[in-house]
C-alpha cells in the first residue's frame, strides 16, 4: 500500500468488508440487464439482413462487454469497507475514483437499512447513512441483515448520544 492508499483507508484502521454476496448480486443484475440487450441486437441485425458477420460481431462485443463488468464487479465490491471509530464511521469504496466518507456520529439524522428482492433473496441488506450535508451521506452495501441491524443500532445509539450534547 502506498502513501496515496493511505489516504483513502489508513492502514491504522480496523477495515470491516462487506460480503462477497453484494458481487453475485450486482453480478445477477448485469445477466438480467445484458442479456436481453445482447439477444435484441443480434436478433435486430438478423432482421435488418446485414451481412452475417455483423451479428457475430454484436454477439462478441456483448460477451466482451460482459466478461469486463463481470470482472470490474467484484473489483467494486472488495474496495468497500467501513471502519467504526471514536467519533466518526469511516466509509471507503471505489477502484478508479477512491472515495472515503468520514461520517461524524453527531452529525448523523437517519440510518437506513434497506434491501431490494435480489438483495434479501442473497441474505444481504444496505446501510445508508444520511446527514444535513448531502455530501457526508453514505451507504455500506452487501451486509448481512444481523450486521446491519447491529450497526444500525449502534450508529443510532452513538448519534443521540452526540448530538443530545450539541
Amino acid at each position: 500500500m502506498n502513501e496515496m492508499d493511505d489516504v483513502f483507508a489508513p492502514a491504522t484502521q480496523q477495515w470491516v468488508p462487506v460480503s462477497a454476496k453484494l458481487a453475485l448480486a450486482r453480478r445477477l443484475v448485469l445477466l438480467v440487464v445484458l442479456l436481453p440487450l445482447a439477444v435484441v441486437g443480434v436478433v435486430v441485425a438478423l432482421v435488418a439482413g446485414v451481412p452475417g458477420w455483423v451479428p457475430a460481431a454484436v454477439a462478441v462485443v456483448a460477451l466482451g462487454v460482459g466478461v469486463w463488468l463481470w470482472w470490474l464487479i467484484g473489483r467494486r465490491v472488495r474496495s468497500y469497507g467501513y471502519s467504526e471509530r471514536a467519533d466518526d464511521l469511516l466509509v471507503t469504496s471505489g477502484i478508479l475514483f477512491r472515495r472515503l466518507v468520514v461520517v461524524p456520529y453527531g452529525r448523523m439524522q437517519l440510518v437506513d437499512v434497506v434491501a431490494g428482492p435480489i438483495d434479501r433473496a442473497l441474505g444481504i441488506t444496505t446501510v445508508q447513512l444520511h446527514t444535513a450535508a448531502a455530501t457526508t451521506d453514505a451507504a455500506i452495501p452487501g451486509l448481512p441483515p444481523d450486521e446491519a441491524a447491529a450497526l444500525r443500532d449502534r450508529l443510532a445509539a452513538v448519534g443521540e448520544q452526540r448530538s443530545a450534547g450539541l
